[in-house]
Protein backbone atom coordinates (compact mmCIF):
# COMPACT_ATOMS: atom_id res chain seq x y z
CA UNK A 1 0.00 0.00 0.00
CA UNK A 2 1.17 3.40 -0.37
CA UNK A 3 -0.85 6.35 1.39
CA UNK A 4 1.58 6.80 4.42
CA UNK A 5 4.51 8.84 2.51
CA UNK A 6 7.24 8.07 1.80
CA UNK A 7 6.57 4.01 1.85
CA UNK A 8 9.56 1.84 3.73
CA UNK A 9 10.92 0.51 0.62
CA UNK A 10 12.92 -2.67 0.29
CA UNK A 11 16.30 -1.15 -0.12
CA UNK A 12 17.86 1.43 1.81
CA UNK A 13 20.26 4.24 0.31
CA UNK A 14 23.80 4.77 1.33
CA UNK A 15 24.82 7.06 4.31
CA UNK A 16 26.73 8.12 7.25
CA UNK A 17 27.36 6.09 10.23
CA UNK A 18 24.12 6.53 12.86
CA UNK A 19 25.11 6.43 16.33
CA UNK A 20 24.60 3.26 18.59
CA UNK A 21 22.57 5.35 20.62
CA UNK A 22 20.66 7.26 18.15
CA UNK A 23 21.76 10.37 18.98
CA UNK A 24 21.00 14.08 17.17
CA UNK A 25 23.56 16.51 16.31
CA UNK A 26 22.63 20.15 18.10
CA UNK A 27 21.35 21.97 15.39
CA UNK A 28 18.00 19.91 14.97
CA UNK A 29 16.21 22.45 17.78
CA UNK A 30 16.96 25.17 15.36
CA UNK A 31 13.22 26.30 14.68
CA UNK A 32 12.01 23.01 16.22
CA UNK A 33 8.85 25.16 18.09
CA UNK A 34 7.46 26.21 14.83
CA UNK A 35 7.54 22.63 13.13
CA UNK A 36 5.07 19.55 13.78
CA UNK A 37 6.02 16.04 15.31
CA UNK A 38 4.43 12.70 13.81
CA UNK A 39 4.53 9.22 14.39
CA UNK A 40 5.15 6.30 11.62
CA UNK A 41 4.40 2.67 12.48
CA UNK A 42 5.91 0.35 9.76
CA UNK A 43 3.86 -2.92 10.57
CA UNK A 44 6.18 -5.21 8.01
CA UNK A 45 3.51 -8.20 7.59
CA UNK A 46 1.52 -9.35 4.24
CA UNK A 47 -0.92 -11.85 3.81
CA UNK A 48 0.35 -12.28 0.51
CA UNK A 49 2.92 -9.96 -1.11
CA UNK A 50 1.76 -8.50 -3.93
CA UNK A 51 3.84 -8.47 -7.42
CA UNK A 52 4.21 -4.55 -7.53
CA UNK A 53 5.36 -4.21 -4.08
CA UNK A 54 8.73 -3.11 -3.45
CA UNK A 55 8.07 -2.41 0.12
CA UNK A 56 10.32 -3.78 3.14
CA UNK A 57 7.15 -6.68 3.97
CA UNK A 58 7.16 -10.23 4.33
CA UNK A 59 4.81 -13.10 4.74
CA UNK A 60 4.56 -15.45 7.78
CA UNK A 61 6.89 -18.25 6.29
CA UNK A 62 10.05 -15.82 5.43
CA UNK A 63 10.63 -15.07 8.52
CA UNK A 64 12.69 -16.53 11.12
CA UNK A 65 12.82 -15.81 14.76
CA UNK A 66 9.93 -12.22 14.67
CA UNK A 67 6.66 -12.80 14.43
CA UNK A 68 3.55 -10.68 14.17
CA UNK A 69 3.02 -11.75 18.23
CA UNK A 70 6.81 -10.27 19.18
CA UNK A 71 7.21 -7.13 16.45
CA UNK A 72 4.73 -5.01 19.12
CA UNK A 73 7.73 -5.43 21.76
CA UNK A 74 10.17 -4.10 19.47
CA UNK A 75 8.38 -1.42 18.50
CA UNK A 76 7.29 -0.25 21.81
CA UNK A 77 11.43 -0.46 22.70
CA UNK A 78 11.86 2.08 19.65
CA UNK A 79 9.09 4.36 20.84
CA UNK A 80 11.20 4.46 24.43
CA UNK A 81 13.99 5.31 22.29
CA UNK A 82 12.54 7.98 20.51
CA UNK A 83 11.42 9.74 23.32
CA UNK A 84 14.90 9.69 24.96
CA UNK A 85 16.59 10.71 21.82
CA UNK A 86 14.05 13.87 21.16
CA UNK A 87 14.41 14.95 24.95
CA UNK A 88 18.04 14.65 25.24
CA UNK A 89 18.78 16.41 22.06
CA UNK A 90 16.79 19.44 23.73
CA UNK A 91 13.94 19.26 21.37
CA UNK A 92 11.18 21.39 23.12
CA UNK A 93 8.04 18.78 23.96
CA UNK A 94 5.52 18.25 21.48
CA UNK A 95 2.50 16.55 21.00
CA UNK A 96 1.67 14.33 18.25
CA UNK A 97 -0.38 16.22 15.28
CA UNK A 98 -0.27 12.76 13.60
CA UNK A 99 0.13 8.82 14.01
CA UNK A 100 0.21 6.59 10.87
CA UNK A 101 0.01 3.14 11.27
CA UNK A 102 0.97 1.72 7.55
CA UNK A 103 3.36 -1.31 6.14
CA UNK A 104 2.69 -4.04 4.77
CA UNK A 105 -0.81 -4.76 6.15
CA UNK A 106 -1.28 -2.71 9.80
CA UNK A 107 -4.66 -5.03 10.94
CA UNK A 108 -3.18 -8.66 10.34
CA UNK A 109 -2.24 -7.85 13.89
CA UNK A 110 -5.30 -7.43 14.98
CA UNK A 111 -6.64 -4.08 17.14
CA UNK A 112 -5.54 -4.84 20.50
CA UNK A 113 -1.18 -4.56 19.53
CA UNK A 114 -2.18 -1.69 17.49
CA UNK A 115 -3.75 0.14 20.19
CA UNK A 116 -1.18 -0.83 22.58
CA UNK A 117 1.23 0.66 20.63
CA UNK A 118 -0.92 3.97 20.07
CA UNK A 119 -1.13 4.20 24.20
CA UNK A 120 2.37 4.40 24.66
CA UNK A 121 2.83 6.96 22.03
CA UNK A 122 0.40 8.99 23.53
CA UNK A 123 1.54 8.54 26.75
CA UNK A 124 4.99 9.73 25.94
CA UNK A 125 4.12 12.76 23.81
CA UNK A 126 0.48 12.97 24.36
CA UNK A 127 -1.84 14.11 20.96
CA UNK A 128 -2.61 17.47 20.05
CA UNK A 129 -6.60 18.29 19.93
CA UNK A 130 -8.05 16.61 16.68
CA UNK A 131 -4.42 14.71 16.06
CA UNK A 132 -5.08 12.20 13.06
CA UNK A 133 -4.40 8.54 13.84
CA UNK A 134 -4.97 6.79 10.63
CA UNK A 135 -4.91 2.81 10.08
CA UNK A 136 -3.75 1.25 6.76
CA UNK A 137 -6.26 -1.78 6.06
CA UNK A 138 -6.76 -4.06 2.59
CA UNK A 139 -10.51 -4.71 2.21
CA UNK A 140 -10.06 -8.69 3.29
CA UNK A 141 -7.84 -7.68 6.36
CA UNK A 142 -10.51 -6.14 8.31
CA UNK A 143 -13.96 -6.31 9.86
CA UNK A 144 -16.59 -4.31 11.78
CA UNK A 145 -15.43 -5.81 15.16
CA UNK A 146 -11.93 -4.67 14.17
CA UNK A 147 -12.98 -1.41 13.26
CA UNK A 148 -15.37 -0.28 16.63
CA UNK A 149 -12.18 -1.64 18.43
CA UNK A 150 -9.66 0.95 16.55
CA UNK A 151 -12.28 3.94 16.91
CA UNK A 152 -12.98 2.56 20.38
CA UNK A 153 -9.20 3.10 21.05
CA UNK A 154 -8.57 6.43 19.35
CA UNK A 155 -8.10 5.76 16.12
CA UNK A 156 -9.74 8.29 13.82
CA UNK A 157 -9.08 7.43 10.30
CA UNK A 158 -8.56 4.39 7.85
CA UNK A 159 -6.73 4.14 4.30
CA UNK A 160 -8.65 1.13 2.82
CA UNK A 161 -5.87 0.03 -0.59
CA UNK A 162 -8.65 -0.97 -2.99
CA UNK A 163 -6.03 -0.13 -6.16
CA UNK A 164 -8.84 -1.30 -8.77
CA UNK A 165 -12.63 -2.41 -8.82
CA UNK A 166 -11.62 -4.45 -12.14
CA UNK A 167 -11.24 -8.57 -11.76
CA UNK A 168 -8.52 -8.40 -14.04
CA UNK A 169 -6.80 -5.55 -12.57
CA UNK A 170 -6.57 -7.25 -9.46
CA UNK A 171 -5.08 -10.38 -10.54
CA UNK A 172 -2.21 -8.56 -12.07
CA UNK A 173 -1.65 -6.90 -8.90
CA UNK A 174 -1.35 -9.88 -6.97
CA UNK A 175 -4.50 -8.49 -4.84
CA UNK A 176 -6.21 -11.08 -2.24
CA UNK A 177 -9.65 -9.09 -2.10
CA UNK A 178 -12.59 -9.15 -4.74
CA UNK A 179 -14.34 -5.98 -6.13
CA UNK A 180 -17.06 -7.12 -4.23
CA UNK A 181 -15.98 -6.84 -0.89
CA UNK A 182 -14.77 -3.00 -1.15
CA UNK A 183 -18.18 -1.16 -0.56
CA UNK A 184 -18.51 -3.85 2.39
CA UNK A 185 -15.49 -2.45 4.22
CA UNK A 186 -15.87 1.10 3.28
CA UNK A 187 -19.30 1.11 4.43
CA UNK A 188 -18.36 -0.86 7.84
CA UNK A 189 -15.44 2.14 8.47
CA UNK A 190 -18.01 4.39 7.78
CA UNK A 191 -20.35 3.02 10.13
CA UNK A 192 -17.24 2.78 12.64
CA UNK A 193 -17.48 6.56 13.05
CA UNK A 194 -14.11 6.74 11.13
CA UNK A 195 -12.80 9.35 8.29
CA UNK A 196 -12.56 7.10 5.52
CA UNK A 197 -9.25 7.24 2.50
CA UNK A 198 -9.59 5.22 -0.48
CA UNK A 199 -5.78 3.93 -2.26
CA UNK A 200 -6.44 3.23 -6.23
CA UNK A 201 -3.31 2.67 -8.36
CA UNK A 202 -3.12 3.77 -12.46
CA UNK A 203 -1.33 2.40 -15.56
CA UNK A 204 -1.07 -1.34 -14.65
CA UNK A 205 0.14 -3.56 -17.32
CA UNK A 206 -2.94 -4.42 -19.41
CA UNK A 207 -5.32 -1.76 -18.01
CA UNK A 208 -7.17 0.38 -20.32
CA UNK A 209 -9.12 4.03 -20.08
CA UNK A 210 -11.94 2.44 -19.22
CA UNK A 211 -11.04 0.07 -16.79
CA UNK A 212 -9.19 2.89 -14.74
CA UNK A 213 -12.33 5.27 -15.73
CA UNK A 214 -14.78 2.26 -14.26
CA UNK A 215 -12.20 2.16 -10.67
CA UNK A 216 -12.27 5.85 -10.54
CA UNK A 217 -16.16 5.92 -10.89
CA UNK A 218 -16.35 3.33 -8.02
CA UNK A 219 -14.61 5.34 -6.15
CA UNK A 220 -16.53 8.02 -5.88
CA UNK A 221 -19.47 5.91 -5.32
CA UNK A 222 -18.30 5.04 -2.13
CA UNK A 223 -18.35 8.63 -1.46
CA UNK A 224 -14.91 8.58 0.78
CA UNK A 225 -13.51 11.91 2.55
CA UNK A 226 -10.12 11.29 0.52
CA UNK A 227 -8.84 9.60 -2.49
CA UNK A 228 -5.43 8.91 -3.21
CA UNK A 229 -4.45 7.75 -6.96
CA UNK A 230 -1.18 6.78 -7.91
CA UNK A 231 1.24 5.75 -10.95
CA UNK A 232 2.30 2.17 -10.94
CA UNK A 233 5.60 2.21 -10.66
CA UNK A 234 7.37 -1.31 -11.95
CA UNK A 235 10.60 -1.73 -9.41
CA UNK A 236 13.01 -3.54 -10.07
CA UNK A 237 13.45 -6.96 -8.81
CA UNK A 238 10.14 -7.15 -8.37
CA UNK A 239 7.84 -10.38 -9.22
CA UNK A 240 6.01 -8.34 -11.63
CA UNK A 241 9.27 -6.76 -13.27
CA UNK A 242 10.25 -10.37 -13.88
CA UNK A 243 6.82 -11.15 -15.71
CA UNK A 244 7.26 -8.03 -17.65
CA UNK A 245 10.86 -8.94 -18.65
CA UNK A 246 9.81 -12.59 -19.65
CA UNK A 247 6.83 -11.06 -21.69
CA UNK A 248 4.13 -12.02 -20.21
CA UNK A 249 2.74 -8.58 -19.16
CA UNK A 250 2.95 -5.47 -21.20
CA UNK A 251 5.23 -2.56 -20.25
CA UNK A 252 3.17 0.30 -18.54
CA UNK A 253 2.75 3.29 -21.25
CA UNK A 254 3.67 6.61 -20.22
CA UNK A 255 1.25 8.50 -22.36
CA UNK A 256 -1.59 6.31 -21.22
CA UNK A 257 -0.72 6.97 -17.70
CA UNK A 258 -0.70 10.88 -18.78
CA UNK A 259 -4.35 10.41 -19.75
CA UNK A 260 -5.47 7.91 -16.58
CA UNK A 261 -4.13 10.37 -14.34
CA UNK A 262 -6.54 13.46 -16.48
CA UNK A 263 -9.02 11.40 -16.34
CA UNK A 264 -8.90 10.50 -12.58
CA UNK A 265 -8.58 14.26 -11.49
CA UNK A 266 -11.60 16.07 -13.74
CA UNK A 267 -13.82 13.08 -12.62
CA UNK A 268 -13.22 14.10 -8.96
CA UNK A 269 -13.01 17.49 -9.36
CA UNK A 270 -16.41 17.62 -10.88
CA UNK A 271 -17.66 14.74 -7.62
CA UNK A 272 -16.32 17.63 -5.34
CA UNK A 273 -12.71 16.57 -4.03
CA UNK A 274 -9.90 18.61 -4.54
CA UNK A 275 -6.45 18.07 -4.97
CA UNK A 276 -4.12 19.46 -2.49
CA UNK A 277 -0.59 17.29 -3.36
CA UNK A 278 -0.76 15.61 -6.94
CA UNK A 279 -2.14 12.43 -6.11
CA UNK A 280 -4.01 13.05 -3.50
CA UNK A 281 -7.96 14.38 -3.53
CA UNK A 282 -10.02 15.45 -0.47
CA UNK A 283 -13.96 16.37 0.27
CA UNK A 284 -12.55 19.52 1.93
CA UNK A 285 -9.42 20.69 3.77
CA UNK A 286 -10.43 19.33 7.00
CA UNK A 287 -10.60 16.05 5.07
CA UNK A 288 -6.77 16.59 4.07
CA UNK A 289 -4.39 14.01 5.83
CA UNK A 290 -2.84 15.48 8.36
CA UNK A 291 0.12 12.74 8.25
CA UNK A 292 0.91 13.03 4.41
CA UNK A 293 1.11 16.67 4.71
CA UNK A 294 3.84 16.54 7.05
CA UNK A 295 6.15 14.26 5.05
CA UNK A 296 5.69 17.04 1.53
CA UNK A 297 6.04 19.82 4.13
CA UNK A 298 9.44 18.85 5.39
CA UNK A 299 7.59 18.79 9.20
CA UNK A 300 9.48 16.13 11.72
CA UNK A 301 8.62 12.68 12.28
CA UNK A 302 10.03 9.37 13.50
CA UNK A 303 9.40 6.20 12.17
CA UNK A 304 9.44 3.21 13.64
CA UNK A 305 10.04 -0.06 12.95
CA UNK A 306 12.75 -1.94 10.18
CA UNK A 307 13.44 0.16 7.08
CA UNK A 308 11.45 3.51 8.07
CA UNK A 309 12.47 6.18 7.49
CA UNK A 310 12.71 9.21 9.99
CA UNK A 311 13.33 13.26 9.62
CA UNK A 312 14.07 15.31 12.12
CA UNK A 313 15.69 18.86 12.08
CA UNK A 314 17.09 18.33 8.84
CA UNK A 315 18.44 14.99 9.91
CA UNK A 316 17.74 11.84 7.69
CA UNK A 317 18.14 8.26 9.21
CA UNK A 318 16.67 4.75 8.36
CA UNK A 319 16.86 1.44 10.10
CA UNK A 320 17.81 -1.85 9.67
CA UNK A 321 16.13 -3.34 7.13
CA UNK A 322 15.34 -7.49 8.22
CA UNK A 323 12.91 -7.56 11.10
CA UNK A 324 15.26 -9.67 12.78
CA UNK A 325 18.20 -7.39 12.72
CA UNK A 326 15.91 -4.81 13.93
CA UNK A 327 14.38 -6.61 16.93
CA UNK A 328 18.01 -7.40 17.86
CA UNK A 329 19.35 -4.13 18.39
CA UNK A 330 16.56 -2.92 20.53
CA UNK A 331 17.13 -5.87 22.54
CA UNK A 332 20.43 -5.30 23.04
CA UNK A 333 19.74 -1.60 24.22
CA UNK A 334 21.03 -0.19 20.54
CA UNK A 335 19.13 1.99 17.98
CA UNK A 336 18.40 0.46 14.82
CA UNK A 337 19.48 3.31 12.54
CA UNK A 338 21.60 1.78 9.51
CA UNK A 339 22.53 4.95 8.53
CA UNK A 340 21.68 8.68 8.33
CA UNK A 341 22.33 11.82 6.18
CA UNK A 342 22.55 15.44 7.90
CA UNK A 343 21.31 18.02 5.29
CA UNK A 344 23.41 21.02 4.44
CA UNK A 345 21.85 24.76 4.17
CA UNK A 346 21.53 24.15 0.31
CA UNK A 347 20.28 20.80 0.53
CA UNK A 348 17.28 21.74 2.87
CA UNK A 349 16.40 24.26 -0.02
CA UNK A 350 16.18 22.07 -2.60
CA UNK A 351 13.84 19.96 -0.64
CA UNK A 352 11.51 22.51 0.23
CA UNK A 353 11.43 23.42 -3.50
CA UNK A 354 11.25 19.29 -4.64
CA UNK A 355 8.30 18.70 -1.88
CA UNK A 356 6.42 22.52 -1.94
CA UNK A 357 6.04 22.63 -5.56
CA UNK A 358 3.94 19.35 -5.42
CA UNK A 359 1.09 21.11 -3.31
CA UNK A 360 -1.90 22.79 -4.01
CA UNK A 361 -0.19 26.34 -2.60
CA UNK A 362 3.26 26.09 -4.34
CA UNK A 363 5.65 27.64 -3.29
CA UNK A 364 7.03 31.37 -3.05
CA UNK A 365 9.21 32.48 -6.03
CA UNK A 366 11.78 33.59 -3.72
CA UNK A 367 12.29 30.67 -3.09
CA UNK A 368 13.78 29.76 -6.65
CA UNK A 369 16.89 32.03 -8.05
CA UNK A 370 16.16 34.73 -9.73
CA UNK A 371 17.96 33.61 -12.41
CA UNK A 372 15.45 31.50 -13.17
CA UNK A 373 13.09 34.01 -14.04
CA UNK A 374 13.35 33.07 -18.42
CA UNK A 375 12.46 29.34 -17.03
CA UNK A 376 9.75 30.53 -14.76
CA UNK A 377 8.43 32.61 -17.94
CA UNK A 378 8.74 29.85 -20.60
CA UNK A 379 6.73 27.08 -18.10
CA UNK A 380 3.52 29.95 -17.61
CA UNK A 381 3.62 30.50 -22.00
CA UNK A 382 3.69 26.45 -21.91
CA UNK A 383 0.75 26.45 -19.07
CA UNK A 384 2.89 24.39 -17.05
CA UNK A 385 2.97 27.33 -14.06
CA UNK A 386 -0.70 29.42 -13.07
CA UNK A 387 0.22 32.35 -14.15
CA UNK A 388 -2.01 34.23 -12.35
CA UNK A 389 -0.65 33.16 -8.72
CA UNK A 390 2.59 33.72 -10.68
CA UNK A 391 1.93 37.77 -10.59
CA UNK A 392 1.03 36.99 -6.71
CA UNK A 393 4.58 35.50 -6.23
CA UNK A 394 3.38 31.68 -5.86
CA UNK A 395 4.98 29.06 -8.40
CA UNK A 396 1.96 26.71 -8.92
CA UNK A 397 1.25 23.93 -11.15
CA UNK A 398 -1.19 23.65 -13.60
CA UNK A 399 -2.75 20.51 -14.42
CA UNK A 400 -0.79 19.77 -17.25
CA UNK A 401 2.28 21.10 -14.96
CA UNK A 402 1.46 18.21 -12.22
CA UNK A 403 2.40 15.83 -15.21
CA UNK A 404 5.67 16.55 -15.59
CA UNK A 405 6.69 18.16 -12.45
CA UNK A 406 10.01 16.16 -11.78
CA UNK A 407 11.16 17.89 -15.14
CA UNK A 408 10.33 21.46 -13.58
CA UNK A 409 12.04 21.01 -10.05
CA UNK A 410 14.87 19.84 -12.26
CA UNK A 411 14.66 23.01 -14.71
CA UNK A 412 13.98 25.05 -11.65
CA UNK A 413 16.96 23.98 -9.28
Amino acid sequence: MRSGFPPVPSSLPEGDSAPADGRLPPGVVDGAPERSLGLYVHIPFCAVRCGYCDFNTYTADELDGVSRDSYPGSALLELDLAATVLSEAGLPPRKLSSVFFGGGTPTLLGPEPLLRVLERATDLWGLTPGAEVTIEANPDSVDKDDLAALAQGGVTRVSVGVQSVVPSVLRTLDRTHTPERVPLTVAAVKDAGLDVSVDLIFGSPGETLEQWDATVQAAIELDPDHISAYSLIVEPGTALARRIQRGELPVPDDDLQAEMYVLADEALSRAGYRWYEISNWARSPERESVHNRSYWSNEDWWGIGPGAHSHVGGVRWWNVKHPSAYAKHLAEGVSPAHAREVLLAADQALERVLLGVRLREGIPKEWIDPAKGPAIAEFIARGLVDGRHALAGRLVLTRAGRLVADHLVRELT
